[in-house]
């Protein structure tokens, strides 16, 4: 008797712990994305190459590095359409200041503190002034790309001094056959992981987004929180734009043109909530990834690319519709 209540008790936890993960919004964008690389490598005969693989991972881990701090800018209720110029911004700062015979370290502590005056001015507007995200994120969209215009005098750079090896390698190398911009990525997340999980900082981020009137309530320091939260949003752009030149091998003015839209909707369809509140880091990473899928997907059918917006805007709709009707129900 005893056995079989204990029998009827695991198996009533297993059937539950499996109904909490296919609850997860993130466990049906992982199906989707692996079923979408067993279709590609049943119908293409490139797709499952040793080259494309290694495409695939080094390009989706840009967008997925934007993509986790824009998942933390989306749970604590706000939003962030800067980090496309962000990234082009600290591209031409390292770029200009490699060229100009700056050793890479100098010139990469000066891209990241570019990127990070953009996310300090965003968040003490949107923190202190209080301005809508909005509005404020998409004047600093114009302002930042202008800036890196100015810098550049609008002129490709494709010579970085003395380490323009290391650049290169940076973004473009490998470790143990591992892209190193997906190295990176393995690190921002694991870090973020822990921080979402185990920090106070972390906490009290999902605490704004879910009711920022209840944080003040029990002290949080929103502002603070706030204003850092749209600083490490332009520090990962900062950090993919150094990656990005380093594997373009050059810098062009247009760099992270529209690259909001991808980013957003890998944070979206990774299960962010656009009311705030919710988000994961593993989400990010899964939306970045099915993106990634998709886009390569289209290249390798013979699919015209400018169909890649009208999947990625299907998929925000249809993420946000499924939310909207789990809320409801």
């Amino acid at each position: 008797m005893t056995n079989s209540l204990e029998s009827a008790i695991a198996q009533s936890q297993h059937r539950s712990a499996l109904s909490r993960i296919m609850g997860l919004q993130v466990f049906w964008v992982f199906l989707a994305a692996v079923l979408a690389c067993a279709a590609l490598t049943l119908l293409t005969d490139t797709f499952a190459t040793e080259r494309n693989l290694f495409n695939v991972t080094r390009n989706f881990a840009f967008v997925a590095i934007m993509a986790i701090g824009m998942t933390t800018v989306i749970a604590s209720g706000g939003i962030d359409l800067s980090v496309g110029s962000s990234v082009v911004l600290a591209a031409v700062v390292i770029g200009v200041f490699m060229e100009a015979g700056h050793p890479f370290w100098l010139s990469a502590l000066a891209a990241l503190g570019a990127a990070l005056l953009v996310g300090l001015t965003n968040g003490l507007l949107i923190a202190v002034v209080g301005m809508p995200p909005f509005v404020v994120t998409l004047g600093m969209m114009s302002f930042a790309r202008s800036l890196a215009l100015v810098l550049s005098n609008n002129k490709m750079i494709y010579e970085f001094g003395p380490d323009h090896a290391i650049l290169l390698g940076l973004g473009g190398g490998r470790l143990f056959g591992i892209p190193n911009p997906v190295i990176v990525l393995v690190l921002i997340a694991a870090v973020m992981a822990f921080v979402y999980r185990w920090t106070r900082w972390g906490q009290h981020v999902f605490a704004i987004g879910g009711n920022e009137s209840a944080a003040l309530m029990t002290g949080i320091p929103v502002r603070a929180i706030k204003v850092s939260v749209y600083m490490f949003s332009a520090f990962t752009a900062g950090v993919a734009g150094i990656l990005m030149v380093g594997w373009l091998g050059s810098v062009t003015t247009n760099l992270g043109t529209s690259m909001e839209l991808a980013v957003i909707a890998a944070a979206v369809i990774g299960g962010a909530n656009l009311s705030g509140g919710e988000g994961s880091v593993a989400g990010a990473v899964i939306g970045a990834l099915l993106i990634e899928v998709i886009r390569n997907s289209l290249i390798l059918l013979g699919i015209s690319t400018f169909w890649q917006g009208a999947f990625i805007g299907f998929f925000i709709i249809l993420v946000v519709a499924f939310d909207r009707l789990k809320a409801l129900r």
